[in-house]
């Protein structure tokens, strides 16, 4: 590999498994210092020990944890370059069955949870005139959404206009503030819980013809994170393979 994140320090939060597991794993292969968060402390140590790196179970709906993994970061590395806070929770709920303690727990997780880890970067950040504050968004909420999702789409359009505002409060200094919208990945969590029928429904309805993989999102945020996208901030990219784009279900042109 070619060392784009060489002796950066970055913790990601919500890296236990899935997407944040592949961003952790593209980052080491990058040269970065890590540091792995997760509420699933078994599946989170695993992965920190596979890396090699330290891990400290994080509840991100909790300052009090988002703060304790940052100063995790600066004792074992002195620094913190990045963060990217992937946690994030999607109860399938129709909005006539979610009571207001189920609404509360998603934006706090998935909202809160944000700010929090903003809040907690932001001071070694603001220290060092330097940093990449990194957030895992969606097509769900910003673009597009479905039954069920209404708590989960609300929260991941707050994030996309978390990431604008606290790009333009931050922008002095040194520090970049942007997020990455997946669309269909597939991830452990789906090919455990869905059907081959329903996977394959995924699929063709998307013009790649594949879902995505936790690497795909992974090379989106490995980007936002290096020094080639110092100019950049306050936007997200989309990683969907071209899921937003047909305006019906007969989109697939074959070649001849």
């Amino acid at each position: 590999m070619t060392g784009r994140l060489e002796d950066k320090v970055a913790l990601i939060v919500g890296g236990a498994r899935g997407i944040g597991k592949g961003i952790a794993l593209r980052f080491a292969e990058e040269g970065a210092r890590l540091v792995l968060a997760d509420t699933e402390e078994e599946a989170g140590q695993a992965s920190a020990d596979e890396l090699g790196v330290p891990f400290i179970r994080t509840d991100i709906s909790q300052m009090r944890d988002a703060e304790a993994a940052v100063a995790l970061a600066l004792r074992h590395h002195g620094r913190l370059d990045i963060i990217v806070q992937n946690a994030g929770i999607y109860p399938w709920q129709l909005i006539e069955n979610t009571s207001a303690d189920d609404w509360d727990r998603v934006m706090a997780v998935n909202l809160r949870g944000t700010f929090n880890a903003s809040r907690a970067a932001l001071v070694p950040m603001k220290a060092q005139r330097f940093g990449r504050m990194l957030y895992t968004s969606s097509i769900t909420g910003p673009h597009v959404t479905s039954p069920g999702h209404g708590h989960y789409s609300a929260t991941k359009a707050g994030i996309n206009g978390f990431i604008r505002a606290a790009a333009l409060e931050f922008s002095g200094y040194g520090i970049t503030v942007n997020g990455v919208e997946p669309g269909n990945i597939l991830t452990e969590a789906i090919q455990q819980h869905r059907g081959a029928a329903y996977i394959k429904n995924m699929e063709d309805s998307i013009p790649l013809g594949r879902l995505g993989s936790p690497r795909d999102v992974a090379n989106a945020f490995l980007f936002l994170a290096s020094d080639d996208a110092s100019y950049i901030t306050g936007t997200t990219i989309v990683v969907d393979g071209g899921q937003l784009l047909p305006e019906g279900k007969d989109f697939r042109m074959v070649p001849p």
